[in-house]
Protein backbone atom coordinates (compact mmCIF):
# COMPACT_ATOMS: atom_id res chain seq x y z
CA UNK A 1 0.00 0.00 0.00
CA UNK A 2 2.91 2.19 0.45
CA UNK A 3 4.31 1.92 -2.77
CA UNK A 4 0.76 2.48 -4.22
CA UNK A 5 0.65 5.60 -2.47
CA UNK A 6 4.32 6.90 -3.74
CA UNK A 7 3.34 5.93 -7.19
CA UNK A 8 -0.17 7.92 -7.14
CA UNK A 9 1.98 11.11 -5.27
CA UNK A 10 4.31 11.00 -7.83
CA UNK A 11 2.18 10.78 -10.91
CA UNK A 12 -0.13 13.45 -8.93
CA UNK A 13 3.32 15.47 -8.67
CA UNK A 14 4.35 15.26 -11.99
CA UNK A 15 1.06 16.37 -13.73
CA UNK A 16 1.26 19.08 -11.31
CA UNK A 17 4.79 20.31 -11.79
CA UNK A 18 4.03 19.62 -15.64
CA UNK A 19 1.43 22.59 -15.64
CA UNK A 20 3.31 25.16 -13.59
CA UNK A 21 4.50 28.23 -15.74
CA UNK A 22 8.53 28.72 -16.64
CA UNK A 23 9.01 31.29 -14.13
CA UNK A 24 7.68 28.89 -11.25
CA UNK A 25 11.14 27.94 -11.19
CA UNK A 26 12.31 31.50 -10.15
CA UNK A 27 13.23 31.88 -6.66
CA UNK A 28 10.50 32.17 -4.24
CA UNK A 29 9.99 33.41 -0.57
CA UNK A 30 10.97 31.28 1.86
CA UNK A 31 9.35 30.66 5.04
CA UNK A 32 11.27 28.30 8.06
CA UNK A 33 8.54 26.78 10.05
CA UNK A 34 8.03 25.17 13.46
CA UNK A 35 5.00 23.03 14.47
CA UNK A 36 3.88 25.46 16.55
CA UNK A 37 4.09 28.06 14.19
CA UNK A 38 2.30 26.27 11.22
CA UNK A 39 -0.38 25.71 14.36
CA UNK A 40 -0.67 29.01 14.74
CA UNK A 41 -0.58 30.46 11.57
CA UNK A 42 -3.34 27.88 10.48
CA UNK A 43 -5.81 28.82 13.21
CA UNK A 44 -5.61 32.45 12.07
CA UNK A 45 -5.50 32.11 8.64
CA UNK A 46 -7.56 28.95 8.25
CA UNK A 47 -11.20 29.74 6.49
CA UNK A 48 -12.99 26.87 8.97
CA UNK A 49 -12.09 28.62 12.03
CA UNK A 50 -13.25 32.31 10.51
CA UNK A 51 -16.44 30.33 9.52
CA UNK A 52 -16.60 28.80 12.85
CA UNK A 53 -16.21 32.39 14.68
CA UNK A 54 -18.65 33.98 12.69
CA UNK A 55 -20.89 31.09 13.68
CA UNK A 56 -20.40 32.10 16.90
CA UNK A 57 -21.35 35.70 16.24
CA UNK A 58 -24.56 34.35 14.96
CA UNK A 59 -25.76 32.69 17.76
CA UNK A 60 -25.01 35.87 19.79
CA UNK A 61 -27.02 37.84 18.00
CA UNK A 62 -30.07 35.06 18.40
CA UNK A 63 -28.98 35.63 22.22
CA UNK A 64 -29.88 39.18 21.87
CA UNK A 65 -32.70 38.61 19.91
CA UNK A 66 -34.56 36.16 22.22
CA UNK A 67 -34.04 38.22 25.08
CA UNK A 68 -35.81 41.30 22.89
CA UNK A 69 -38.74 39.82 22.59
CA UNK A 70 -39.68 41.23 25.90
CA UNK A 71 -39.71 44.75 25.21
CA UNK A 72 -42.18 46.82 24.21
CA UNK A 73 -42.94 46.84 20.58
CA UNK A 74 -44.28 50.35 18.83
CA UNK A 75 -46.58 50.35 16.14
CA UNK A 76 -48.34 53.07 13.82
CA UNK A 77 -50.76 52.22 11.61
CA UNK A 78 -52.67 54.45 8.85
CA UNK A 79 -55.46 53.76 6.63
CA UNK A 80 -57.75 55.31 4.08
CA UNK A 81 -61.31 54.08 3.24
CA UNK A 82 -63.06 55.20 0.57
CA UNK A 83 -66.68 53.95 0.92
CA UNK A 84 -68.48 53.46 -2.28
CA UNK A 85 -71.62 52.12 -0.44
CA UNK A 86 -71.46 52.01 3.49
CA UNK A 87 -73.51 48.93 5.67
CA UNK A 88 -77.16 49.52 6.61
CA UNK A 89 -78.31 48.38 10.02
CA UNK A 90 -81.53 47.23 9.64
CA UNK A 91 -83.91 46.38 12.76
CA UNK A 92 -87.89 46.07 13.85
CA UNK A 93 -87.11 49.80 14.73
CA UNK A 94 -86.25 51.15 11.38
CA UNK A 95 -82.60 51.28 9.67
CA UNK A 96 -79.67 53.43 9.23
CA UNK A 97 -76.81 53.70 7.60
CA UNK A 98 -73.35 53.34 9.10
CA UNK A 99 -72.13 56.51 7.44
CA UNK A 100 -72.04 58.24 4.06
CA UNK A 101 -72.22 56.68 0.75
CA UNK A 102 -69.30 58.32 -1.37
CA UNK A 103 -67.15 59.12 1.26
CA UNK A 104 -63.65 58.74 2.60
CA UNK A 105 -62.83 57.46 5.89
CA UNK A 106 -59.47 58.23 7.51
CA UNK A 107 -57.80 56.79 10.38
CA UNK A 108 -54.04 56.88 12.50
CA UNK A 109 -53.29 54.70 15.32
CA UNK A 110 -50.37 54.97 17.83
CA UNK A 111 -50.24 51.24 19.62
CA UNK A 112 -47.75 49.65 22.47
CA UNK A 113 -47.45 46.35 23.48
CA UNK A 114 -45.78 45.26 26.84
CA UNK A 115 -46.05 41.35 27.01
CA UNK A 116 -46.28 41.01 31.31
CA UNK A 117 -45.85 36.59 30.85
CA UNK A 118 -44.31 35.10 28.17
CA UNK A 119 -43.35 31.78 28.83
CA UNK A 120 -42.12 30.98 25.26
CA UNK A 121 -39.85 33.98 25.10
CA UNK A 122 -38.53 32.60 29.19
CA UNK A 123 -37.86 29.15 27.49
CA UNK A 124 -36.20 30.56 24.20
CA UNK A 125 -34.33 32.48 26.31
CA UNK A 126 -32.69 29.70 27.97
CA UNK A 127 -32.36 27.54 24.69
CA UNK A 128 -30.60 29.85 22.98
CA UNK A 129 -27.83 30.32 25.75
CA UNK A 130 -27.15 26.65 24.82
CA UNK A 131 -27.38 26.92 21.50
CA UNK A 132 -24.53 29.40 21.88
CA UNK A 133 -22.57 27.38 24.26
CA UNK A 134 -22.91 24.57 20.91
CA UNK A 135 -21.10 26.90 19.21
CA UNK A 136 -18.70 27.01 21.15
CA UNK A 137 -17.55 23.73 21.55
CA UNK A 138 -18.03 23.26 17.80
CA UNK A 139 -15.45 25.72 17.61
CA UNK A 140 -13.23 24.03 19.78
CA UNK A 141 -14.18 20.68 18.16
CA UNK A 142 -12.71 22.64 14.59
CA UNK A 143 -9.76 23.72 16.43
CA UNK A 144 -8.56 20.20 17.63
CA UNK A 145 -9.21 18.56 14.39
CA UNK A 146 -7.22 21.78 12.44
CA UNK A 147 -4.72 21.26 14.78
CA UNK A 148 -4.47 17.32 14.20
CA UNK A 149 -4.48 18.32 10.42
CA UNK A 150 -1.93 20.28 10.47
CA UNK A 151 0.57 18.44 13.04
CA UNK A 152 -0.08 15.44 10.50
CA UNK A 153 0.35 17.13 7.47
CA UNK A 154 3.69 18.93 9.00
CA UNK A 155 4.94 15.35 10.19
CA UNK A 156 4.00 14.07 6.60
CA UNK A 157 6.63 16.60 5.45
CA UNK A 158 9.37 16.07 7.79
CA UNK A 159 8.75 12.17 6.18
CA UNK A 160 9.10 13.20 2.94
CA UNK A 161 12.21 15.26 3.09
CA UNK A 162 13.89 12.41 5.63
CA UNK A 163 13.01 9.71 3.17
CA UNK A 164 13.81 12.11 -0.19
CA UNK A 165 17.33 12.93 1.73
CA UNK A 166 17.86 8.78 2.75
CA UNK A 167 16.95 8.17 -1.70
CA UNK A 168 19.25 11.22 -2.59
CA UNK A 169 21.78 9.59 -0.39
CA UNK A 170 21.22 5.84 -1.55
CA UNK A 171 21.53 7.47 -5.63
CA UNK A 172 25.13 9.14 -4.11
CA UNK A 173 26.49 6.21 -2.88
CA UNK A 174 25.46 3.99 -5.75
CA UNK A 175 26.85 6.72 -8.16
CA UNK A 176 30.66 6.47 -5.63
CA UNK A 177 30.33 3.23 -6.02
CA UNK A 178 30.02 2.65 -9.81
CA UNK A 179 32.44 5.43 -10.19
CA UNK A 180 34.97 3.26 -8.29
CA UNK A 181 33.94 -0.03 -10.34
CA UNK A 182 34.37 1.83 -13.81
CA UNK A 183 37.66 2.78 -12.49
CA UNK A 184 38.56 -0.53 -11.79
CA UNK A 185 36.94 -2.06 -14.84
CA UNK A 186 39.05 0.28 -17.12
CA UNK A 187 42.60 -0.93 -14.92
CA UNK A 188 41.09 -4.51 -15.81
CA UNK A 189 40.61 -5.42 -11.93
CA UNK A 190 36.85 -5.99 -12.45
CA UNK A 191 34.55 -7.94 -15.03
CA UNK A 192 32.05 -5.57 -17.20
CA UNK A 193 29.09 -7.28 -15.15
CA UNK A 194 30.67 -5.80 -12.55
CA UNK A 195 30.33 -2.13 -14.29
CA UNK A 196 26.88 -3.21 -15.56
CA UNK A 197 25.56 -4.02 -12.50
CA UNK A 198 26.74 -1.09 -10.96
CA UNK A 199 25.63 1.30 -13.87
CA UNK A 200 21.73 -0.56 -12.89
CA UNK A 201 21.95 -0.07 -9.41
CA UNK A 202 22.96 4.03 -9.97
CA UNK A 203 20.39 4.61 -12.54
CA UNK A 204 17.89 2.32 -10.78
CA UNK A 205 18.45 4.62 -8.16
CA UNK A 206 17.35 8.08 -9.65
CA UNK A 207 13.91 7.73 -10.10
CA UNK A 208 12.73 6.94 -6.55
CA UNK A 209 14.66 10.64 -5.83
CA UNK A 210 12.12 12.04 -8.07
CA UNK A 211 9.41 10.54 -6.73
CA UNK A 212 10.91 11.57 -2.82
CA UNK A 213 11.24 14.98 -4.44
CA UNK A 214 7.70 15.02 -6.14
CA UNK A 215 6.59 13.93 -2.30
CA UNK A 216 8.37 16.48 -0.88
CA UNK A 217 6.22 18.96 -2.79
CA UNK A 218 3.20 17.45 -2.29
CA UNK A 219 3.38 17.85 1.08
CA UNK A 220 4.45 21.10 0.99
CA UNK A 221 1.31 21.91 -0.76
CA UNK A 222 -0.99 20.27 1.74
CA UNK A 223 0.38 21.97 4.68
CA UNK A 224 0.28 25.15 2.79
CA UNK A 225 -3.53 24.72 1.68
CA UNK A 226 -4.42 24.32 5.51
CA UNK A 227 -2.14 27.12 6.83
CA UNK A 228 -3.98 29.23 4.69
CA UNK A 229 -1.22 30.16 2.77
CA UNK A 230 -0.22 31.51 -0.79
CA UNK A 231 1.18 28.75 -3.03
CA UNK A 232 4.82 30.89 -4.50
CA UNK A 233 6.39 30.55 -0.79
CA UNK A 234 8.26 28.37 -0.31
CA UNK A 235 8.60 25.70 3.14
CA UNK A 236 11.19 24.99 5.19
CA UNK A 237 11.33 22.85 8.20
CA UNK A 238 14.81 22.69 10.08
CA UNK A 239 13.91 19.14 11.93
CA UNK A 240 14.17 15.66 11.35
CA UNK A 241 11.79 12.55 12.74
CA UNK A 242 15.29 11.45 14.51
CA UNK A 243 14.81 14.36 16.69
CA UNK A 244 11.18 13.29 18.30
CA UNK A 245 12.99 9.97 19.29
CA UNK A 246 12.89 11.04 22.83
CA UNK A 247 9.04 11.63 22.56
CA UNK A 248 8.31 7.71 22.21
CA UNK A 249 9.87 6.92 25.78
CA UNK A 250 6.39 7.05 26.93
CA UNK A 251 3.18 5.62 26.47
CA UNK A 252 0.08 6.82 27.18
CA UNK A 253 -1.53 3.48 30.10
CA UNK A 254 -4.20 3.27 31.87
CA UNK A 255 -8.13 4.10 31.04
CA UNK A 256 -9.13 6.06 28.42
CA UNK A 257 -10.56 9.72 29.38
CA UNK A 258 -13.37 11.19 26.70
CA UNK A 259 -14.36 13.75 29.00
CA UNK A 260 -13.07 16.70 27.16
CA UNK A 261 -13.68 14.55 23.43
CA UNK A 262 -15.55 16.91 21.27
CA UNK A 263 -17.74 15.21 19.48
CA UNK A 264 -19.24 13.57 23.04
CA UNK A 265 -19.81 17.14 24.79
CA UNK A 266 -21.87 18.32 21.21
CA UNK A 267 -23.89 15.33 22.20
CA UNK A 268 -24.54 15.98 25.52
CA UNK A 269 -25.32 19.84 24.60
CA UNK A 270 -27.65 18.71 21.78
CA UNK A 271 -29.66 16.46 24.54
CA UNK A 272 -29.64 19.28 26.59
CA UNK A 273 -31.35 21.46 23.86
CA UNK A 274 -33.64 18.93 23.07
CA UNK A 275 -34.97 19.12 26.97
CA UNK A 276 -35.06 22.85 25.95
CA UNK A 277 -37.07 22.53 22.97
CA UNK A 278 -39.38 20.23 25.04
CA UNK A 279 -39.81 22.66 27.36
CA UNK A 280 -40.44 24.75 25.04
CA UNK A 281 -42.86 23.23 23.46
CA UNK A 282 -44.81 22.95 26.23
CA UNK A 283 -45.16 26.49 27.02
CA UNK A 284 -47.50 26.21 23.95
CA UNK A 285 -49.97 24.77 26.70
CA UNK A 286 -49.53 28.06 29.10
CA UNK A 287 -51.62 31.35 28.94
CA UNK A 288 -49.81 34.47 27.70
CA UNK A 289 -50.91 37.74 28.93
CA UNK A 290 -50.15 41.42 27.51
CA UNK A 291 -50.76 45.12 28.11
CA UNK A 292 -51.82 47.02 24.86
CA UNK A 293 -52.02 50.71 24.76
CA UNK A 294 -53.56 52.67 22.04
CA UNK A 295 -54.15 56.07 20.74
CA UNK A 296 -56.24 56.86 17.85
CA UNK A 297 -56.98 59.83 15.37
CA UNK A 298 -60.17 59.17 13.25
CA UNK A 299 -62.17 61.38 10.55
CA UNK A 300 -65.45 59.42 9.15
CA UNK A 301 -67.60 60.89 5.94
CA UNK A 302 -65.56 63.15 3.98
CA UNK A 303 -67.11 64.04 0.70
CA UNK A 304 -63.66 65.57 -0.41
CA UNK A 305 -60.04 64.96 0.23
CA UNK A 306 -58.79 68.03 1.77
CA UNK A 307 -57.91 66.27 5.04
CA UNK A 308 -56.59 69.51 6.66
CA UNK A 309 -60.33 70.33 6.60
CA UNK A 310 -61.59 67.44 8.08
CA UNK A 311 -62.98 67.29 11.52
CA UNK A 312 -60.58 64.68 13.37
CA UNK A 313 -62.09 63.10 16.86
CA UNK A 314 -59.78 60.73 19.10
CA UNK A 315 -59.88 58.03 21.12
CA UNK A 316 -57.28 55.95 23.42
CA UNK A 317 -57.52 52.82 25.35
CA UNK A 318 -55.93 50.86 27.71
CA UNK A 319 -56.31 47.01 27.12
CA UNK A 320 -54.92 43.64 29.16
CA UNK A 321 -55.17 40.87 26.68
CA UNK A 322 -55.18 36.96 28.25
CA UNK A 323 -55.03 34.08 26.42
CA UNK A 324 -55.56 30.63 26.89
CA UNK A 325 -54.83 27.90 24.57
CA UNK A 326 -57.74 24.79 25.56
CA UNK A 327 -56.61 22.76 22.15
CA UNK A 328 -54.08 22.60 19.20
CA UNK A 329 -53.65 18.71 17.86
CA UNK A 330 -49.83 19.46 16.76
CA UNK A 331 -48.66 20.67 20.22
CA UNK A 332 -48.96 16.22 20.88
CA UNK A 333 -47.27 15.41 17.46
CA UNK A 334 -44.50 17.41 17.85
CA UNK A 335 -44.21 16.74 21.72
CA UNK A 336 -43.80 13.13 20.47
CA UNK A 337 -40.96 13.57 17.90
CA UNK A 338 -39.00 15.18 20.29
CA UNK A 339 -39.04 12.04 22.38
CA UNK A 340 -37.77 10.00 19.55
CA UNK A 341 -35.39 12.51 18.64
CA UNK A 342 -33.82 12.24 22.40
CA UNK A 343 -34.39 8.41 22.24
CA UNK A 344 -32.05 8.70 18.88
CA UNK A 345 -29.39 10.71 20.47
CA UNK A 346 -29.07 8.57 23.46
CA UNK A 347 -28.63 5.81 21.08
CA UNK A 348 -25.97 7.57 19.08
CA UNK A 349 -24.32 8.65 22.30
CA UNK A 350 -23.51 5.39 22.97
CA UNK A 351 -22.69 4.29 20.29
CA UNK A 352 -20.22 7.07 19.71
CA UNK A 353 -18.76 6.71 22.55
CA UNK A 354 -17.99 2.80 22.06
CA UNK A 355 -16.39 3.82 18.38
CA UNK A 356 -13.96 6.44 20.46
CA UNK A 357 -12.87 4.30 22.75
CA UNK A 358 -12.04 1.35 20.57
CA UNK A 359 -10.37 4.38 18.13
CA UNK A 360 -8.17 5.44 21.38
CA UNK A 361 -7.19 2.20 21.97
CA UNK A 362 -6.00 1.81 18.42
CA UNK A 363 -4.08 4.98 18.64
CA UNK A 364 -2.39 3.47 21.88
CA UNK A 365 -1.56 0.58 20.97
CA UNK A 366 0.00 1.88 17.29
CA UNK A 367 2.25 3.97 19.55
CA UNK A 368 3.43 1.06 21.58
CA UNK A 369 3.76 -1.00 18.60
CA UNK A 370 6.04 1.88 17.33
CA UNK A 371 7.88 2.66 20.47
CA UNK A 372 9.09 -0.94 21.08
CA UNK A 373 9.85 -1.27 17.07
CA UNK A 374 11.89 2.01 17.33
CA UNK A 375 15.21 -0.28 19.12
CA UNK A 376 15.41 -2.70 16.94
CA UNK A 377 14.45 -0.51 14.10
CA UNK A 378 18.03 1.56 15.39
CA UNK A 379 20.02 -1.77 15.72
CA UNK A 380 19.05 -3.04 11.97
CA UNK A 381 20.20 0.71 10.69
CA UNK A 382 23.68 -0.18 13.01
CA UNK A 383 24.06 -3.13 11.36
CA UNK A 384 23.10 -2.19 7.71
CA UNK A 385 25.51 0.30 7.57
CA UNK A 386 28.08 -1.99 9.26
CA UNK A 387 27.19 -4.55 6.51
CA UNK A 388 28.16 -1.94 3.82
CA UNK A 389 31.31 -0.95 5.04
CA UNK A 390 32.30 -4.36 5.04
CA UNK A 391 31.15 -5.38 1.81
CA UNK A 392 32.67 -2.21 0.23
CA UNK A 393 35.91 -3.34 1.87
CA UNK A 394 35.74 -7.09 0.75
CA UNK A 395 35.16 -5.44 -2.53
CA UNK A 396 38.08 -3.28 -2.78
CA UNK A 397 40.33 -6.36 -1.76
CA UNK A 398 38.57 -8.45 -4.52
CA UNK A 399 37.15 -11.04 -1.77
CA UNK A 400 33.41 -9.48 -1.99
CA UNK A 401 31.30 -9.46 -5.26
CA UNK A 402 29.21 -6.48 -6.55
CA UNK A 403 25.95 -8.54 -5.66
CA UNK A 404 27.05 -8.57 -2.11
CA UNK A 405 27.55 -4.51 -2.38
CA UNK A 406 24.47 -3.56 -4.50
CA UNK A 407 22.52 -6.11 -1.61
CA UNK A 408 24.24 -4.47 1.37
CA UNK A 409 23.11 -1.01 -0.23
CA UNK A 410 19.61 -1.43 -0.37
CA UNK A 411 18.95 -3.31 2.70
CA UNK A 412 20.92 -0.03 4.28
CA UNK A 413 17.95 2.08 2.14
CA UNK A 414 15.26 -0.15 3.01
CA UNK A 415 15.94 0.16 7.08
CA UNK A 416 16.30 3.73 6.92
CA UNK A 417 13.24 4.16 5.70
CA UNK A 418 11.84 1.82 7.73
CA UNK A 419 13.17 3.66 10.53
CA UNK A 420 11.96 6.79 9.49
CA UNK A 421 8.57 5.17 9.07
CA UNK A 422 8.49 4.07 12.87
CA UNK A 423 8.99 7.39 14.04
CA UNK A 424 6.55 9.13 11.90
CA UNK A 425 3.61 6.35 12.89
CA UNK A 426 4.37 6.97 16.74
CA UNK A 427 4.05 10.80 16.00
CA UNK A 428 0.65 10.08 13.71
CA UNK A 429 -0.91 7.91 16.20
CA UNK A 430 0.02 10.71 19.17
CA UNK A 431 -1.94 13.53 16.91
CA UNK A 432 -4.62 11.38 16.62
CA UNK A 433 -4.74 10.38 20.16
CA UNK A 434 -4.81 13.91 21.36
CA UNK A 435 -7.59 14.83 18.98
CA UNK A 436 -9.84 12.30 20.34
CA UNK A 437 -9.03 12.39 23.98
CA UNK A 438 -9.84 16.62 23.32
CA UNK A 439 -6.78 17.69 24.13
CA UNK A 440 -5.81 21.50 22.95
Amino acid sequence: MKILRMRLMTMAASLMLLALPANAQEAKPTMHLTLDKAIELALSDNPTMKVAEKEIELKEVSKSEAWQNLLPTVSIDGTISYNIKVAEIKTSMGSFKMGMDDSNTWNAALQVAIPLYAPAVYETMKLTKNDLELAVEKSRGSKIDLVNQVTKAYYQLMLAQDSYNVLNENYKLAETNFNIVNAMFEQGRVSEYDKISAEVQKNSAWPSVVSGKNAVEIAKLQLKVLMGITADIDLVIDDNLKNHETEMATVAKGEIDLTNNSTLRQIDMQGELLGKQRRLLKTSYLPTLALVGSYQFQSMSNTNWEFYNYNWSNASSLTLSLSIPLYKASNQTKLKSNKIQQFQLAETRLNTERMLNMQAQSYIDNMAKSAEQLQSSKTAVELAEKGLEISQKRYDVGKGTILELTNSQVSLTNVKLSYNNTIYDYLVAKSELNTVLGKE
